[in-house]
C-alpha cells in the first residue's frame, strides 16, 4: 500500500527530477494485410494501422491528465515491413513508407517504426530491395523509422548486409544533406535485435508478438542521479541497493501506466522497459549518474565499470518490480540527447573507441553518434561490424545509429532539436578498413551459440 511519503517522492521524482513516460508504443502485426495487389496491401496497411491505435494518442493524454505523469512520446511499432511486402521493388517499399507517413499524421503519433528487414543469416529479394528503398522512403518522410538487423548471436553477422548498411547510411546521410543528414536519426543497425522494443528508431513489432499490444518505456536517469547523490560516500555494494530500489520505484509507475492503457484500449498489456534514456535536458543524463559514482569526467578510466554496475542494477530493480520487464531496459548512452555525453565528447575526455567498450556492459551501443560527412562507406561498415560482433559474442543488443553530416568535420557541432539535441563531430580513425569489408560473406556464429 502506498504511504503519503511514496507518493510525495513520486510527485517530486516527476517535477524536480525528469522522471517520465518516454514512450507508449502500439505494436500491430500486419501480417493479415498481406495481398498480391499493391494497392490493395496499402490500404490494408493503413486501414489497420489507423483503426487499431485511433484512440491511442487520445488515451495516452487521458492517463497524463489522470495521473499527472507526463507521457513524452506515442508511438507505433508494426511487423518488419519486408516481411509484408515480400517481393515489391524498390519504389513499391517507398510507397509503402509513405502509406506508414499517412497513417502516422493521421492518427497524431510521434513515430512509427518498422520500415525494416531482418538479414542476419541472408537476404531475400523483398529485404534487399526494402534496403536498397531506405534512403529515399527516410529523407522523404518525418515520422518513419527503420531498423535492420544483421546479426544474431545464433546465426552469426551477414557482412554482406554490413557492407550495404554503411552504404545506405551514406546515402541517407547525403539526401538530407540540407537538414544535417537527419534522416540516418531514424535508421539503426542492429544485432540481437528485441521484438519488443517500444524505443525509436528501432522499435519493430516482433513475429512472436500478438495481434496488438500495448508497450511502455519508461525512463529517469535524473531520478537515479538525484538518488546517489543522496546516498554520498558510500560503497559500492550499497550504492548498487540504491540504483535497485530507485528503478523498482520508477518500473512501478511505468507498469500503472501500461496496465491503465491496457484496460482502456482494450490491447493486451506486453511489457514495461526500464531504459535510462536521457535527453538534453539538464538533470536528465546517464553521464552525470556515472559522474554522481565519482567520476571527474565521463569516460575516463572507470566509466565501464561505472556503467555496467548501473546497468545490472538498473535490470535486477526493474525486474522485482515486474514480471514483464523487456525490450532493452537499462542504460541508454545516445551522444546527441545527453548533455553530460555531448560535454564529455567536446572536451575530449569521450571517444568513440571509449563508447564502444561501454556498449559492451549497457543495453543498446553506439547511438547518435555525428562523425565527419567525409566518412567513407566502408569505414562506417567497419564501425557497424565493431559494434555487432560485440553484440553476437557477448548474446546481447547492440546497435549503431551514426550520422556522417554533410559537409561538416571534426570540431564543428550539428545541431538536431527536441529530443535528439545536438552533437559534436566525433574524430574517428583515419585508416582503412576497405579491404576487410570487401570480403563479404558471413561472419560465422560464436561455439556458444551451439546450446541445442
Amino acid at each position: 500500500m502506498l504511504n503519503l511519503n511514496d507518493i510525495l517522492e513520486t510527485i517530486n521524482m516527476i517535477k524536480q527530477e525528469n522522471l517520465d513516460i518516454r514512450t507508449i508504443t502500439m505494436g500491430i502485426s500486419l501480417f493479415d494485410c498481406i495481398s498480391d495487389d499493391r494497392r490493395r496491401l496499402e490500404t490494408k496497411i493503413y486501414d489497420k494501422i489507423t483503426k487499431s491505435a485511433e484512440k491511442l494518442v487520445a488515451t495516452a493524454e487521458e492517463l497524463e491528465a489522470t495521473y499527472g505523469i507526463p507521457i513524452i512520446n506515442k508511438r507505433v511499432s508494426v511487423t518488419p515491413i519486408s516481411l509484408v511486402g515480400a517481393n515489391l521493388d524498390k519504389d513499391g517499399y517507398i510507397g509503402l513508407a509513405h502509406v506508414l507517413e499517412k497513417a502516422a499524421n493521421e492518427l497524431g503519433i510521434n513515430f512509427i517504426g518498422g520500415f525494416g528487414a531482418l538479414v542476419q543469416k541472408g537476404m531475400t529479394k523483398g529485404a534487399a530491395n526494402l534496403i536498397d528503398a531506405i534512403p529515399e522512403a527516410l529523407a522523404t518522410t518525418n515520422k518513419v523509422c527503420s531498423s535492420v538487423n544483421v546479426a544474431t548471436t545464433k546465426a552469426g553477422i551477414n557482412m554482406d548486409a554490413v557492407k550495404r548498411m554503411g552504404q545506405v547510411i551514406k546515402e541517407a546521410a547525403y539526401l538530407t544533406r540540407d537538414r544535417d543528414s537527419i534522416g540516418c536519426a531514424k535508421l539503426v543497425v542492429f544485432s540481437n535485435i528485441p521484438e519488443d522494443n517500444p524505443f525509436m528508431a528501432g522499435a519493430i513489432h516482433g513475429m512472436g508478438e500478438p495481434d496488438t499490444v500495448i508497450n511502455v518505456g519508461v525512463s529517469g536517469p535524473g531520478v537515479v542521479a538525484s538518488a546517489i547523490k543522496r546516498e554520498g560516500f558510500c560503497d559500492f555494494s550499497r550504492l548498487a541497493d540504491t540504483i535497485k530500489k530507485t528503478a523498482f520505484k520508477i518500473t512501478r509507475v511505468g507498469q500503472l501506466i501500461a496496465y491503465e492503457a491496457s484496460k482502456k484500449l482494450n490491447t493486451p498489456y506486453g511489457i514495461i522497459d526500464l531504459s535510462l534514456a536521457p535527453t538534453p535536458a539538464v538533470g536528465d543524463s546517464v553521464a552525470h549518474i556515472l559522474e554522481n559514482m565519482g567520476l571527474e569526467k565521463c569516460g575516463t578510466h572507470g566509466t565501464t565499470a561505472a556503467l555496467a554496475m548501473l546497468n545490472d542494477a538498473v535490470k535486477k530493480g526493474g525486474v522485482m518490480a515486474s514480471s514483464h520487464v523487456g525490450g532493452l531496459s537499462g542504460a541508454f548512452i545516445p551522444v546527441s540527447e545527453d548533455a553530460g555525453m555531448i560535454s564529455a565528447a567536446e572536451c575530449g575526455s569521450l571517444t568513440i573507441e571509449k563508447l564502444e567498450a561501454m556498449t559492451a556492459v549497457c543495453s543498446v551501443g553506439l547511438d547518435m553518434i555525428a562523425i565527419p560527412g567525409s566518412t567513407t562507406a566502408e569505414t562506417i561498415s567497419g564501425i557497424i561490424a565493431d559494434e555487432i560482433a560485440i553484440g553476437v559474442i557477448n548474446n546481447k543488443t547492440t546497435a549503431v545509429r551514426v550520422i556522417p553530416v554533410e559537409g561538416k568535420g571534426v570540431g564543428e557541432t550539428v545541431e538536431f532539436g527536441g529530443l535528439l539535441g545536438y552533437a559534436p563531430i566525433m574524430k574517428l580513425n583515419n585508416y582503412s578498413c576497405k579491404e576487410f569489408i570487401d570480403r563479404g560473406g558471413r561472419i560465422p556464429a560464436p561455439i556458444h551459440s551451439l546450446r541445442n
